[in-house]
């Protein structure tokens, strides 16, 4: 096992590779939806995991706007320690991907780039490319307003324009709910004895109807909220997929 210095500096030579005039801030930023496909009970995850931080907080490639994903796979739960924030509906999201790549099987880390890009979840060089392309793609602009939370639940309006280069198109609304950050003390298995951090942990992920892209569309969602994430806050994320290739057409977030 490399040492954790290792990884560091090798992640901040990976984000460093991300900046090419990250300082503009007059161009337009298109978003980019990240999908970390990860586990608690897998060695080689931490590295992900911090670059997906990195990416998060730094913000580095110039003229995107990086919206993250945490999503804990739970095919590593038998090996010696279970993720708490693990899903199987995780694992099953990341097995429609794998199909559409015809890869041979899952693995993790895998970082899923706009529904479009699948690869090493620690490769920043990778991530680097793939954000340079999805950034060229069409994006359906989409509004989150009247974001409310009542006890345990969160309530808001998603709205999205008519677009006409979509006609005939439609699109699957998603929602997602997932706190900020979250901390485990792994007691078992691969990382026993470490202390792991993660960014945007999903907590929810639910598809909310079926949008004609051609036409506005507006929705109002509701969704639940764990006690447990209060501390760190939540964020909200909305996306639009295209059912058949798995793109993403546009994405969203809001801090709450």
């Amino acid at each position: 096992m490399f040492k954790l210095s290792f990884f560091t500096a090798a992640l901040t030579l990976s984000v460093a590779a991300l900046v090419c005039g990250a300082a503009d801030n007059s161009a337009a930023r298109v978003p980019v939806l990240l999908e970390l496909f990860t586990s608690e009970g897998c060695s080689s995850c931490p590295p992900a995991d911090r670059l997906l931080q990195l990416l998060d907080e730094k913000q580095p490639a110039a003229g995107a706007d990086l919206i993250v994903l945490s999503e804990h796979v739970d095919y590593w739960n038998s090996l010696g320690w279970k993720d708490p924030f693990s899903s199987s509906q995780y694992t099953a999201r990341q097995q429609d991907y794998s199909n559409r790549y015809n890869l041979d099987s899952v693995y993790t880390p895998q970082l899923v780039v706009d529904g479009r890009y699948g690869f090493v979840g620690s490769d920043g060089h990778e991530a680097s490319s793939a954000i340079q392309r999805a950034i060229r793609e069409r994006k359906i602009p989409i509004t989150i307003s009247n974001v409310a939370r009542k006890g345990d639940q969160v309530t808001a309006r998603i709205d999205s324009p008519a677009d006409q280069d979509f006609k005939g198109v439609r699109g699957i609304l998603n929602v997602a709910l997932a706190d900020n950050r979250q901390e485990s003390h792994v007691a078992r298995g691969e990382n026993a004895g470490r202390s792991l951090a993660h960014v945007a942990v999903t907590r929810v992920l639910k598809q909310v109807g079926t949008v004609d892209l051609d036409s506005a569309s507006s929705k109002e969602i509701a969704l639940p909220v764990r006690p447990e994430s209060a501390a760190s806050g939540s964020r909200l994320v909305v996306f639009l997929q295209d059912p058949k290739s798995g793109h993403v057409l546009g994405v969203t977030e809001q801090k709450l």
